[in-house]
């Protein structure tokens, strides 16, 4: 599936569904009709059986540099009620399958959200992340002042949003932002390797691994625990559980089905 999109490109390769933003001339500044598509490209890859895990970077010289502030800049409160812009990043959150980042340049303010919207995150030696809307006399509005402090804790992630200054991917790898750093011209190499390894994993695993983490990061421990025992023992009603511990015994590489 090879599709273009007005502001993304979408490809599977490898039973990797690979969505690329595509306004390099503008740094891949986020409008909504752009999010619109990356979320709906999300889904579309979601259901496609062919596809295992999904990967997201962006064209040109960065991963995304923003939002779209001509797009904002005359807005008030009326018009985001109406316009309910931020609906497309919920729907984000229900995608099943694992997602990838692969950051390179700036990620800033909604392009960091985007980012933080992954499960996985690589980035290039060369990338910033920062969140700089209060110099612009706003905020975080798709998740950024949740998600970074729950990655950060609320006091790091303080001096990150009220400071609205750049950080390096080095800092982002030594606070757990980031998986890894690579350098830039291997930066999608690598990453398609590690979603290569993934994709020959048992998609249903991945998928209740994935709501399982979800899970314990806004859960009690009681609350996750008891999702993680369903999903455990849900697992081995599945074709895949019977073939991933058969091969295991008989000592050969498992055929997985998703099933």
């Amino acid at each position: 599936m090879d599709q273009s999109d007005e502001f993304i490109s979408v490809k599977v390769e490898d039973a990797i569904g690979i969505v690329e933003l595509n306004r390099p001339d503008v740094l891949n500044a986020l409008n909504r009709h752009m999010v619109s598509e990356v979320v709906g490209a999300f889904e579309r890859l979601d259901r496609d059986e062919s596809v295992k895990v999904i990967l997201l970077m962006g064209r040109g010289r960065a991963f995304a540099a923003g939002a779209d502030i001509k797009e904002m800049a005359g807005a008030n409160p009326v018009d985001f009620e109406l316009l309910d812009p931020f609906a497309p990043w919920d729907r984000m959150t229900l995608i099943k399958k694992p997602i990838i980042g692969a950051v390179h340049g700036f990620a800033l303010g909604g392009g960091f959200e985007l980012a933080l919207s992954c499960d996985l995150l690589f980035a290039a030696e060369d990338a910033r992340f920062g969140f700089p809307e209060v110099n612009l006399g706003v905020m975080p509005g798709a998740g950024g002042t949740q998600r970074l402090t729950k990655l950060l804790g609320k006091t790091r992630a303080m001096e990150w949003l009220l400071s609205g200054e750049t950080f390096s991917a080095e800092e982002a790898l030594q606070w757990g932002i980031v998986n890894r750093t690579i350098p830039q011209s291997l930066l999608i190499e690598e990453t398609k390797r590690f979603a290569r390894k993934l994709a020959g994993k048992p998609p249903l695993s991945l998928r209740l691994i994935k709501e399982s983490v979800h899970m314990a990061v806004d859960a009690t421990i009681s609350e996750g625990m008891k999702q993680e025992r369903k999903n455990f023992y849900l697992l081995f009603a599945s074709e895949d559980q019977k073939e991933g511990m058969k091969a295991f015994v008989e000592k050969r590489t498992a055929e997985f089905k998703g099933r």
